[in-house]
């Protein structure tokens, strides 16, 4: 195996280890490091939760003093600025760490290449964009919301074989099978936000919480543009318990608004006057806040209307093998949709998977 192989080989470990962190580092970036002497691993490390030790740090303890001479690879630019932790490029140079190798550059403004400049200066060999595609593909959330300010947005739904998301009466439960539900608990408990619309949030009552919890808490939104929201509603009656923000227009009336906040949740006023601007607005408010993925649950018109506008970046959709029918049964998109067929948006290295009598496909919008 030659040097360019063996870096492939030990980068692919290091992207491994990092997508282990996710759910618990964001919005911090999943990170990974793998640090060998000749052919041997000798210390190994991800950033396992915000705030704590990066992947590097880890990997250097493990590794203890045998990291003098070796190479250490990772799966993005290591910091050299002091954060919630010290500098990443300080251990590494004090370490005797002779080679560094590096899948991406790290965008983040006080990183952004002065970490590879420092380590060349205190004499490190320093190779970048190993990897860099599957590097950049791991960490498309983070480098989302650093470029542009906004959440990586995800939406999910679950169909019949005709592709209906609910009978013309509104029934929907169930339409995906147990396992398929257990998925999307999961997916749940990875988010820091579920967003579904006022009609969904009346006509399914949802709680849109993870069962069981997983390492992230998400914050319930609900887009109802006059705070109609009914008091007796379970996101309402839970909103001291787990977060609900509810996004309304200049239409809601200032009794309906004081309502909401009394029972616990919080009021966003989007002022914009229709309807895609005002989406636009929550979306910049969910990216002010650091909220890195936002799972959109529906229903139909939400999800349309993020469609029209370019907002959705990744697919979860359950197939069931079961069939409603009905002119006015309930579709999973509405919105204005395209003129032709040519025109239509694709996945891009999508998964399908069965599950159970379900089938789940799931993949990122294709772009440009």
């Amino acid at each position: 195996m030659d040097q360019i192989e063996l870096d492939r080989w030990h980068m692919q470990r290091a992207l491994e280890l990092a997508a282990q962190g996710e759910g618990y580092v964001e919005p911090n970036p999943m990170v990974g490091c793998v640090i060998v002497q000749g052919a041997e691993i000798i210390g190994e490390g991800w950033h396992r939760r915000f705030g704590g030790p990066h992947a590097e740090i880890e990997a250097l303890r493990m590794a203890g003093p045998r990291a003098a001479g070796a190479t250490l690879y990772v799966t993005l630019e290591p910091c050299c600025h002091q954060g919630k932790t010290p500098p990443c490029t300080r251990a590494v140079v004090e370490a005797g760490v002779a080679r560094v190798v590096v899948a991406q550059r790290d965008p983040f403004p006080e990183v952004a290449g002065g970490g590879i400049v420092e380590l060349e200066a205190a004499g490190v060999e320093v190779v970048v964009g190993v990897r860099e595609a599957e590097a950049r593909q791991l960490n498309a959330p983070y480098l989302k919301l650093l470029e542009t300010g906004r959440p990586w947005i995800m939406a999910k739904w679950a169909m019949t074989l005709d592709g209906k998301t609910a009978t013309r009466t509104g029934s929907s439960r169930w339409i995906s099978n147990e396992q398929s539900r257990a998925l999307v608990h999961r997916l749940r408990g990875r988010v820091d936000a579920i967003v579904v619309g006022r009609e969904t949030a009346r006509r399914d009552d949802p709680l849109l919480t993870a069962r069981p919890p997983g390492p992230r808490t998400a914050i319930r939104v609900v887009v109802d543009s006059r705070g109609t929201l009914a008091s007796g509603n379970r996101l309402v009656r839970t909103a001291k318990e787990v977060p609900v923000l509810v996004a309304v227009g200049p239409e809601a009336t200032r009794s309906n608004r004081q309502r909401l906040a009394k029972a616990g949740c919080e009021v966003f006023v989007c002022p914009a006057e229709n309807r895609e601007a005002r989406l636009g607005q929550l979306i910049e408010e969910l990216g002010r806040r650091r909220l890195t993925n936002v799972l959109v649950e529906g229903g139909g018109r939400l999800v349309g209307s993020l469609l029209d506008a370019n907002q959705i970046d990744e697919v979860h959709v359950f197939i069931a093998p079961k069939l409603l029918g009905g002119m006015s049964a309930v579709s999973p998109m509405a919105g204005e949709g395209i003129d032709e067929v040519y025109q239509a948006l694709t996945l891009e290295s999508a998964d399908v998977l069965q599950v159970g009598t379900d089938i789940y496909v799931h993949g990122r919008l294709a772009r440009g």
